[in-house]
């Protein structure tokens, strides 16, 4: 069983278009679907979930899409922080803050320090988040802390100032929507994790289809670099 899975939930406005509804129809119920993950997840006993809600370069996206989503951000912590208590969810928001609101951003503080005890899945969202900046910011955040080390650092140097330093690197990383691509998402942690793609959008995507995903996981011979004959031994 992975102990981390990490998704790309992708195909939600294209979901919705297929089906002549607007876009944020489709980020709607990509809410919903997130919940049943969630819930399968914590089932199943995985110790962490991370998922990529909104990545740096959305920012792109038509602006009133963007307004949706933040709006829609601010709606889910509101509603969702009073259910991640009782089921015992951490939470974790990882990425660029500088430009949320004031309300929002207050918001992401109160719910991880309300959510901080709890000792069942820790549930990560990546909002404003990019590869390219956790390890920038990383090792600008480092090197102010240690000039010294600007003469030469190892990965072990670098990794306590990483976003996900609190967590293992993901064993699973799935996406949905039919792109196969990582699209700047963990690419640090993502180095020897296994891949797995559907074409199914979001929205479709449920407990049944985590399920598939995991047993594909299951089927594969993880040897970080070695050969099978070296793991058999």
């Amino acid at each position: 069983m992975p102990q981390h899975i990490a998704i790309i939930m992708d195909g939600n406005g294209r979901w919705a278009k297929k089906r002549m509804m607007p876009r944020i129809y489709g980020h709607k119920k990509g809410v919903d679907a997130l919940r049943e993950v969630i819930r399968a997840c914590d089932e199943l006993k995985i110790g962490y979930l991370t998922v990529f809600a909104f990545s740096s370069e959305n920012w792109r996206r038509p602006a009133d899409e963007v307004t949706f989503l933040m709006g829609l951000f601010l709606q889910v912590l509101h509603s969702e922080v009073e259910r991640m208590m009782r089921n015992n969810i951490r939470l974790k928001i990882i990425g660029d803050r500088s430009k949320f609101s004031s309300e929002l951003v207050a918001l992401i503080a109160s719910a991880e320090a309300q959510t901080s005890a709890n000792t069942g899945l820790c549930l990560t969202i990546a909002a404003d988040y990019g590869g390219h900046w956790d390890i920038l910011t990383a090792t600008q955040q480092m090197l102010k802390a240690n000039p010294a080390l600007a003469a030469g650092f190892s990965e072990t140097d670098l990794q306590p100032y990483l976003s996900m330093s609190y967590a293992p690197d993901p064993d699973l990383f799935i996406r949905t929507g039919g792109e196969q691509r990582i699209s700047n998402f963990l690419l640090w942690q993502l180095a020897y994790t296994e891949l797995y793609f559907t074409d199914l959008a979001w929205p479709e995507f449920g407990r049944a289809q985590l399920r598939e995903s995991i047993a594909s996981f299951q089927q594969r011979e993880r040897r970080f670099g070695r050969i099978s004959e070296q793991l058999s031994e």
